[in-house]
């Protein structure tokens, strides 16, 4: 019978059909060579239900594969595995379902106390030595960081992202961070060292492209101050041109030599 015939038996569409063929599931009995007809037997139409059955039950195409031509015995078995699979997915969920507003409530916690150990180095940190900005810019800076966090936390649960990092001050700055200079999907477009104030070169690369992504790798002598240090110099770049899109990040780590490097590095990939 040609493959709307086929497909009026089996109570589907010539589409379906055309599908199963290409991805070698049923395979019509004959194709005309000079027309591209499909023919089919009616005989095929116990191997499309198999096919729907099976699919139904959320085989994948290659796990149907193998079963359209085994014996009840087979089918059943992979049929109990099927479900012992669904099972576990299920109580799976249900784990995730139990421990979920749990979960939230448990970063929510993380970003308060993340918010205020950021408000208080802030508060407590001097920008003048570093940064040529006034105490009105600096206070803007702050409000700045401070919203973030509290945006966070008034969030809608499915919003929240951020992953704090955990211990106190000493963990942070012994933390461990990936090389970005041996990074492959950076590019090194700027590096200044020995400096002692950032305010003395930061007009040298402050203007950055539309549209990057950037990182700022500073080694400090003294990085006690790395939080707030960071959070200023992305705060002042973010006021600077604001008509440009900027992606930045910024890592501060101790120096191993005892003098200041810092390095600008552009996302290539």
């Amino acid at each position: 019978m040609t493959i709307k015939e086929f497909a009026k038996l089996c109570g589907c569409n010539p589409q379906t059909l055309r599908y199963y063929d290409r991805v070698g599931l049923l395979k019509p009995v004959r194709v005309d060579r000079y027309s591209g007809y499909r023919f089919y037997d009616e005989e095929q139409a116990v191997t499309f239900v198999k096919i729907k059955n099976l699919q139904s039950a959320l085989f994948t195409i290659d796990e149907i594969k193998p079963l359209l031509d085994a014996d009840s015995a087979t089918v059943y078995k992979a049929f109990d595995e099927k479900i012992a699979s669904l099972e576990s997915k299920l109580e799976t969920v249900r784990a995730i379902q139990r421990s979920y507003q749990g979960e939230i409530d448990m970063v929510k916690e993380q970003l308060e106390a993340i918010r205020q150990k950021v408000t208080e180095s802030m508060r407590a940190y001097d920008p003048s030595e570093q940064f040529d900005i006034d105490g009105e810019q600096y206070a803007r800076i702050t409000d700045n960081v401070c919203s973030f966090f509290e945006s966070m936390l008034t969030a809608n649960d499915a919003d929240i992202s951020y992953t704090p990092q955990e211990g106190g001050d000493e963990a942070q700055e012994e933390e461990e961070y990936a090389d970005p200079l041996h990074d492959e999907g950076y590019t090194l477009v700027y590096e200044k060292h020995g400096w002692e104030r950032v305010k003395d070169f930061i007009d040298e690369w402050r203007c950055l492209e539309d549209g990057a992504e950037y990182l700022l790798y500073f080694e400090l002598k003294d990085a006690s101050c790395g939080m707030p240090f960071a959070n200023t110099i992305l705060g002042i770049l973010c006021e600077c041109d604001k008509d440009k899109k900027k992606q930045l990040g910024c890592n501060v780590t101790a120096s191993k030599d005892g003098m200041n490097h810092f390095y600008l590095l552009k996302r290539t990939e």
